[in-house]
């Protein structure tokens, strides 16, 4: 077999020799990843537009990806073998040595862990070919591993075709910074000099821009270019570099590619772009860390202010004033230092709930977050609630925050709970509440009522039993996970709010038998363990009922199978 090899000595190339120039190189990039890069591979070779080069970057593996690369270009003459000398520790080395060696005048990045969908390469070079483009880009499909769950990565930005002349036409999009959705003009990169950053991870943030603001002229299809498969809950060992968030490293690095960005903005004459880019940094990167705020420790909440605040402190106050004020509160706490305070403020991102305390300033006749009017006018500024009307909103939107303060193991697979609602707008009546808790593994309902009494002004709390092996679990079986919910109700309306649970406590595990259902399971209680840790229950279904009954309800289970069944329940009520 003839081999080509790269001018470079520092690296290792392998593939037969092709007299024709392909269109487009996709560079696949990896590292002690030989499990999936051949489904990464193969599908580039699949694509509809075939055409093409696969350039297979190894970031010096030491698991077998090196033979596996080896087969795979030995099979196909359009796939290069890439090996370089030394392990670089990021992407951006991988992909620029890439680049040296790439034959096509268009170019596109696949991460080994990631796929292409077929008519990726077809839809952006038929947008290339349409336009003087300096790139296409498209919509990138996100899969959860732990489930297959598949969403769109920001969806607003990707809805419609439309070809934008430079980036100033809509800076919203410096929100969808991936390197891997978008497909090159050589010769655009070339003309810049533009390289992947090395030696610093998120790299692709500081490459987007540069391309963002380097166009001229892109075009945006709704069309899917680029699958990115997550996993969430991976080992430290093996999560990606964005799940890494508990390493303050992380922050530094995350920190120091923005100011980078912001460096690039000035001498490139865009800083009319950098309240846009503080507000993506605002709204997308603080925001990954502010969910994990509430377990971490005092040490690392400290460490964390001294690398966040010195660069909070050069944002736009623009950028600020475009966020929701939950997440406005949680940075000005972290600028005051207000540590204790950030923990429970991160509780309630993104599910509306309440502080524990709010304080009215009898003078100005504002309220603010927490047991004190603020000290300094930034801050009076940024923890005013006064605008969310909390004593006056509709009741279902009223801002409460129920905390589970205790939890006793009880008899079989039940548990005690010992539940505290704070009302600091003091929406509830005097008096004991009547309260449910709400449970729906599969599709029955389980209730629980309860009272919370008054424990002190807007405090109430109240003990409940909630037993797992009473709700009613479909025949063959539930695998899954719920969070509990608590409902009140005043003058006729209703109020769901989540249950936060303390944040360590160790896993409760119960057997619920099979008067629950056909198929006995085993039922695991722990908190949440991300974002604002509400009470988790799942179940799983256990024994030889559920491997038999599982499997072949699932065969059975179709659209019409379940209105008959439906049809014949609501009968024999």
């Amino acid at each position: 077999m003839r081999t080509a090899t790269t001018a470079s000595p520092a690296t290792d190339t392998l593939a037969p020799l092709s007299p024709s120039t392909p269109d487009v190189t996709v560079t696949v990039i990896v590292y002690n990843d030989a499990e999936r890069l051949p489904r990464a591979v193969a599908s580039v070779l699949r694509q509809t537009h075939s055409n093409i080069e696969v350039v297979i970057s190894d970031d010096h593996s030491t698991d077998a990806t090196e033979e596996v690369a080896r087969e795979l270009a030995a099979r196909d003459p359009r796939i290069v073998y890439l090996r370089l000398p030394e392990n670089s520790g990021g992407c951006s080395a991988p992909r620029n040595r890439a680049l040296e060696i790439a034959r096509a005048p268009y170019l596109m990045f696949l991460d080994s862990d990631d796929e292409l969908p077929e008519r990726a390469v077809e839809v952006l070079l038929a947008a290339h070919r349409e336009r003087d483009l300096d790139f296409a880009m498209g919509a990138v499909h996100r899969i959860r591993v732990d489930g297959g769950r598949r969403t769109t990565w920001m969806p607003h930005l990707v809805a419609e075709r439309r070809t934008l002349d430079g980036i100033e036409a809509d800076p919203r999009l410096l929100f969808e910074h991936l390197s891997t959705s978008k497909m090159y003009a050589r010769a655009f990169l070339d003309r810049h000099g533009l390289r992947f950053p090395e030696g610093i991870h998120y790299e692709d943030q500081l490459f987007s821009a540069q391309a963002y603001c380097l166009a001229k002229t892109f075009t945006v299809v709704p069309e899917p270019v680029y699958r990115w498969y997550i996993a969430p809950y991976a080992a430290s060992d093996a999560a990606s570099i964005s799940n890494q968030r508990h390493k303050l490293t992380n922050v530094r690095d995350r920190v120091h590619v923005q100011r980078l960005i912001d460096a690039f903005l000035a001498e490139s004459g865009h800083e009319a772009l950098r309240e846009d880019k503080d507000f993506k940094f605002l709204k997308h990167d603080f925001r990954m860390y502010a969910g994990d705020l509430p377990y971490r420790d005092e040490a690392w909440l400290t460490a964390f202010a001294d690398l966040m605040n010195p660069y909070l402190d050069t944002l736009a106050e623009g950028a600020y004033a475009r966020l929701p004020r939950a997440e406005r509160v949680v940075l000005r706490l972290l600028r005051d230092r207000r540590l204790v305070d950030v923990r429970t403020a991160a509780r309630g991102l993104g599910h509306d709930v309440a502080p524990r305390r709010v304080t009215p300033d009898e003078e100005s006749g504002r309220l603010y977050w927490g047991e004190e009017v603020p000290a300094s006018a930034e801050s009076r500024r940024e923890l005013d609630l006064t605008d969310l009307e909390l004593d006056t909103r509709p009741f279902f939107t009223a801002l409460l925050r129920h905390e589970i303060t205790e939890i006793t193991r009880g008899p079989g697979a039940s548990v005690d709970l010992t539940v505290r609602t704070y009302d600091p707008a003091l929406r509830l009546p005097v008096g004991p509440q009547r309260a449910v808790l709400h449970l729906a593994p599969g599709r029955r309902r389980l209730t629980v009522p309860f009272r919370l009494a008054p424990v002190g002004p807007g405090v109430f709390e109240g003990r409940v039993r909630l037993d797992l092996a009473a709700a009613r679990l479909p025949v063959h079986g539930f695998g899954g996970t719920r969070h509990p919910v608590l409902r009140l109700r005043h003058r006729g309306r209703t109020h769901t709010g989540i249950l936060l649970a303390p944040l360590t406590f160790p896993p409760l595990t119960a057997r619920v038998p099979h008067r629950a259902g056909l198929t006995p399971h085993r039922v695991t209680l722990r908190p949440e363990g991300h974002n604002p840790g509400r009470l988790q229950i799942t179940w799983q279904p256990v024994g030889a009922t559920a491997r038999i009954l599982g499997p072949a309800a699932r065969r059975l289970s179709t659209p019409k199978t379940r209105r008959a069944a439906r049809l014949a329940a609501n009968i024999l009520r």
